[in-house]
């Protein structure tokens, strides 16, 4: 059987606002399809938590929806994924690059942050 995901009119007339170019009468059809397009699969995995919290309590409808959401990395850890590229590329590079010393400093200061 299937469930039909149809968007309240008040919410496609947000998302229609959203896309419009600068004020103009135009808009952009690919962001529009784009957050439709989010907006039912956000439903789709709803609904499917929502079973498994029902039918399959065990299975862990957070475990389902962090599989298929998961959050961005934090600015913390993109941090420290752009220093460990940047230490690759000096590897191949120096001296221009960033040497180890360098790299083991700031490394040490972005872990002492918090997330």
């Amino acid at each position: 059987m299937t469930h039909p995901i149809t968007p309240p009119p008040e919410l496609v007339e947000q998302w229609y606002d959203a896309c419009i170019l600068d004020g103009a009468i135009t808009y952009d059809e690919y962001k529009f399809a784009a957050i439709a397009a989010q907006w039912g699969a956000d439903q789709e995995l709803e609904s499917c938590c929502e079973w498994l919290q029902h039918d399959y309590p065990n299975i862990g409808a957070k475990t389902l929806r962090a599989a298929r959401r998961p959050k961005p990395p934090s600015l913390k850890e993109q941090a420290l994924q752009a220093l460990s590229e940047a230490v690759k590329m000096a590897d191949d590079v120096p001296p221009e690059g960033i040497c180890s010393g360098q790299a083991d400093i700031i490394r040490r200061a972005l872990e002492t942050l918090p997330e």
